[in-house]
């Protein structure tokens, strides 16, 4: 009887330990998501560059792929006066071991072609996790009418 008491709460300690790890990876994806939007809306690709993996891939709003490298060139072509405001409206991240899924809408506002513009996108961006770095590894963004 002593030794079920002793493994139910030491299973017990061990759901809390993971509850209480998942909950600061899920704050800490909640940072890096807000950095990304931050480093895009200031076009700091070395920024961006830490976040997104090599291979990662995107899958934008009008249904194009792009590569982190594809991505990253975009950035570096836009004018730093096209995006006034990058930032999401909610968050939301499941962590499954070293995988983490996060889900949240995105809002981008700004002027393109001298027309100015607010967007919302639905996203689902998989970060994995290694040492202690996460990175997203896909992402994905669905236009919100």
């Amino acid at each position: 009887m002593k030794l079920l008491c002793c493994l139910a709460v030491v299973g017990a300690m061990a759901v809390t330990a993971v509850a209480q790890d998942n909950g600061s990876v899920e704050s800490k994806i909640i940072a890096i998501e807000k950095a990304w939007n931050q480093a895009y809306k200031f076009r700091d690709k070395k920024a961006l560059g830490e976040i997104l993996h090599d291979s990662m891939v995107l899958v934008n709003d009008d249904g194009s792929l792009q590569s982190k490298g594809a991505f990253l060139a975009s950035v570096d072509a836009a004018k730093p006066s096209d995006q006034q405001q990058a930032e999401p409206e909610s968050i939301s991240v499941h962590v499954f071991g070293d995988v983490a899924i996060a889900t949240g809408v995105f809002r981008e506002k700004g002027v393109e072609n001298g027309k100015a513009y607010v967007r919302r996108n639905r996203f689902v961006d998989t970060w994995v996790g290694k040492n202690g770095t996460w990175v997203c590894v896909a992402a994905s963004a669905t236009p919100v009418r």
